[in-house]
């Protein structure tokens, strides 16, 4: 289609079977969309949804055009109480990186990747390992044969690591969750002012305990992520408190909520093509090739948004300055055009790794490589302790609602009981 599609009346919108937050099951819609209205005007949240693979890659490339700015703008704006909670709180927290433009992001990011390396990975797989299996063993020996892949292994795990990583209290992963699923709500969910009060508090908290995390990193040596970036600052490098606490309060969140959601849906989609679980329980070394594909097939974030600068166009569809996007990727990673049988998992699909659910261009996710380490870990460790797992089928599996989030409320999974 090549038409303006503002010109599609307000009054008879035509939305192809989609709905921006529903997460249960968006892939049919998409599908519609890529056929017939490939860059379309969501009257709803206020965007240009755009869904094919070489649009949505070529927007993500030009960062010129496409700023990133909006990137983590509330999707409904604040009521005047949370906003009035919020300032009362002293809450001013920015993105760490995903919403920042050059020059400021490139020079933010340049130090934080000092402080993201294979080594600091390398560090921490013992524990992570140690960590599932002792979730897993602790699962195993419950009476009754059933568990949850997210309650029971995917919450604890990404959390624990990334307080580890930033040097805050692994004690608290129930309160980082609390916070972390108020900033989820706050951002890109779709709630009513009232709705937003309790979110706002813990927003506040939230970003008072990161501020807190850099003041006690220039108090005390830390051999953590927070101290790096203390130390590189004392260095020279040019990065501010406030930037530092910023990142952290990214990394507190897109460190686990993600990974959470990425552990929960490789064993979710997995287990649910018995054949491709089969393969990895059989060849392990294939669970890295298995991660990338079901980062195409079911990606933890569907959706991300951009504004435009100037004036110009998407897949022949004009787009005025100041217009905001939302980039399906989700949409994108399952685009013929791109991928054969895309609507197929294919563990061996050759060219998997060209999945844009970590985005693409300057922005490209800096913790992808912790994140797939830990799924790797996750599956492997699964695949060894209980070969025998499955879904199970008395229960169905459902998706909290948000706009970029595609996250399983819970996964629950049976085996033979052992004698």
């Amino acid at each position: 289609m090549t038409a303006n599609l503002t010109a599609v009346p307000r009054s008879c919108p035509v939305h192809h079977g989609y709905e921006p937050f529903d997460q249960n099951d968006p892939f049919p819609a998409y599908a519609a969309l890529r056929s017939e209205e490939p860059v379309m005007f969501d009257e709803r949240i206020g965007c240009w949804v755009v869904t094919r693979y070489d649009d949505v890659k070529a927007v993500f490339e030009d960062w010129k055009t496409f700023s990133s700015e909006n990137a983590q703008a509330p999707v409904r704006e604040r009521g005047p109480e949370a906003t009035q909670i919020m300032l009362d709180g002293g809450f001013t927290a920015y993105s760490g990186l995903s919403a920042r433009v050059p020059p400021e992001h490139t020079r933010i990011r340049k130090v934080a990747a000092k402080a993201f390396t294979p080594r600091r990975y390398k560090a921490l797989e013992p524990s992570i390992r140690q960590h599932v299996v002792t979730l897993l063993e602790r699962m195993l020996a419950r009476p009754k044969a059933t568990g949850d892949f997210v309650r029971d292994l995917a919450y604890d795990v990404p959390t624990v690591t990334i307080l580890t990583l930033i040097g805050a209290d692994t004690g608290k992963v129930d309160t980082f969750k609390r916070w972390s699923d108020s900033r989820a709500a706050m951002t890109w969910g779709d709630l009513s002012d009232q709705e937003q009060v309790p979110h706002a508090h813990n927003l506040v908290d939230y970003w008072q305990e990161c501020l807190r995390l850099v003041a006690d990193a220039h108090e005390h040596e830390r051999g953590s992520l927070v101290g790096d970036l203390v130390r590189a600052q004392a260095a020279g490098d040019e990065i501010t408190d406030h930037e530092i606490a910023s990142v952290v309060y990214s990394l507190l969140f897109a460190g686990h909520e993600t990974t959470t959601t990425l552990i929960s849906n490789a064993l979710r989609v997995l287990l649910s093509h018995r054949d491709q679980w089969r393969r990895v329980v059989d060849r392990p070394s294939l669970i890295p090739a298995a991660i990338d594909e079901v980062l195409r097939h079911s990606g933890s974030i569907v959706a991300w948004r951009r504004r435009a600068l100037v004036d110009t166009r998407i897949g022949g569809v004009d787009i005025p300055k100041g217009a905001d996007i939302l980039l399906v990727m989700g949409s994108a990673n399952r685009d013929a055009a791109k991928f054969d049988d895309p609507e197929a998992l294919d563990i061996a699909r050759p060219n998997a790794r060209e999945h844009l659910s970590f985005g693409f261009g300057i922005h490209y996710c800096l913790g992808n490589m912790l994140a797939k380490l830990q799924a790797r870990i996750a599956i492997e460790e699964v695949a060894r302790l209980i070969p025998d797992v499955r879904l199970r089928e008395d229960e169905q599996i459902v998706f909290g609602p948000n706009l970029s989030f595609r996250s399983p409320i819970s996964v629950p999974v049976e085996w033979e009981a052992r004698a």
